[in-house]
């Protein structure tokens, strides 16, 4: 069993919170790891029909079942369960009774900023991240190894492709039809599921790039209006994030466009068509699904504390960019992403000339890369992309 960063966060919001709610993608590990921090409360999952048909006819019944409290799975399948959860909460004023979550962002989030405000920590849990599966010394990413960064960014970090004996490309096959078949239906939002997917393999194709919705819209065949909303969709059920360009102190005209990036590398990897590692190697796209897989650590990183995502990306109107930018506390880290395992003078050709243009701000530069070297270059970090988590977690 892997133990989650997040189980420290989660603990400590239980103790402050009537309720805790957990989002996530399917399959991330909400489920097994409310379970594992509360094994004291009973568990209920509302996909179970008979459970959802009870929660449903008559809802006191069945909290009346849990006086103490209980984790209840995919709650957003009932929303005639929220106002409740509020009257019980209130009168009990037990710390951490409810455990709730859910797969569908935007369903969970409308039900509990109408009914549970103030009474909710809200918390996201995605898929493994690299320390994460590092805890194990036995574990398959504990040392670097040639080619061990291809098998990485074509597996992703989903819990079952490392807790079962199954191959990825399988996996993702069946996780992908069953977004497409149960999440969207259940949404009722998407008329043509196979268009749809189409969409989906043109978001892939484009990770790491800068949004361009009339060619998005153009390759699809549909409008600016439904790719908007479609790309909201993706956005809400955990499988992209939109990064937004720094503005802060330029005057200079600069990018207004967002950059989209997939949650997980290995999830973008099977929708461009990558059906094992070794094609990784010579991809076109490996340098876009490295920049994926330091991405998704970032944002880990922040996520398993229960932060809101601070990544920006900086880009000027020559092409010049910095993959992503944050801030910790008054001082700003760059981080620029390059797949190779060689570092060259131009690898810090857009950290340098953002560094130049703010010289009166504290700043940190890190080149995250896919050698092993460590160490310094013209005052630019040099870190080995199987130590940006403890990279992270150091500052």
């Amino acid at each position: 069993m892997i133990n989650r960063q997040m189980k420290r966060t989660i603990l400590e919001l239980a103790a402050g919170f009537p309720i805790v709610a957990i989002t996530g993608p399917r399959q991330s590990g909400k489920t097994t790891l409310s379970q594992l921090v509360f094994k004291n409360k009973p568990y209920v999952s509302l996909e179970m029909p008979q459970e959802l048909q009870w929660a449903q006819d008559d809802p006191i019944g069945f909290l009346d079942r849990f006086p103490l409290g209980a984790i209840l799975d995919e709650i957003q399948l009932c929303p005639e369960l929220f106002s409740h959860l509020q009257v019980r909460v209130d009168q009990s004023r037990i710390m951490g009774q409810y455990i709730i979550t859910g797969s569908q962002q935007f369903a969970l989030n409308a039900k509990i900023s109408q009914s549970l405000a103030g009474r909710v920590a809200n918390v996201s849990l995605l898929p493994f991240s690299l320390d994460e599966l590092n805890q194990d010394p036995t574990g398959p990413f504990f040392t670097p190894e040639p080619g061990q960064l291809d098998d990485l960014l074509w597996k992703g970090f989903y819990p079952p492709i490392y807790d079962r004996q199954i191959n990825p490309l399988m996996w993702h096959t069946n996780y992908l039809r069953t977004y497409l078949e149960r999440d969207l239906r259940q949404l009722q939002m998407v008329e043509d599921l196979s268009v749809f997917q189409r969409f989906m393999r043109l978001c892939a194709g484009r990770t790491g790039q800068l949004l361009n919705i009339s060619s998005l819209a153009s390759d699809c065949g549909m409008s600016a209006t439904t790719i908007r909303r479609w790309l909201s969709i993706l956005e809400a059920s955990y499988v992209i994030k939109l990064v937004q360009p720094y503005h802060k102190n330029f005057r200079k005209r600069l990018v207004k466009s967002p950059k989209l990036f997939f949650l997980d590398s290995g999830l973008a990897a099977y929708l461009i068509g990558i059906e094992n590692a070794a094609q990784i190697s010579t991809h076109p796209l490996r340098g876009a699904l490295f920049e994926t897989f330091v991405f998704g650590e970032l944002l880990k990183c922040r996520m398993n504390q229960g932060l809101e995502n601070n990544l920006f990306f900086w880009r000027d109107n020559h092409g010049l960019e910095v993959d992503f930018l944050f801030e910790v506390g008054q001082n700003l880290v760059l981080v620029e992403a390059k797949s190779g395992a060689t570092v060259t003078q131009s690898s810090f050709k857009g950290l340098n000339k953002f560094k130049a243009l703010i010289e009166d701000e504290a700043v940190q530069s890190w080149l995250v890369y896919g050698g092993t070297d460590r160490g310094t270059r013209n005052e630019n970090k040099l870190i080995p992309w199987y130590l940006l988590g403890e990279t992270v977690q150091g500052l």
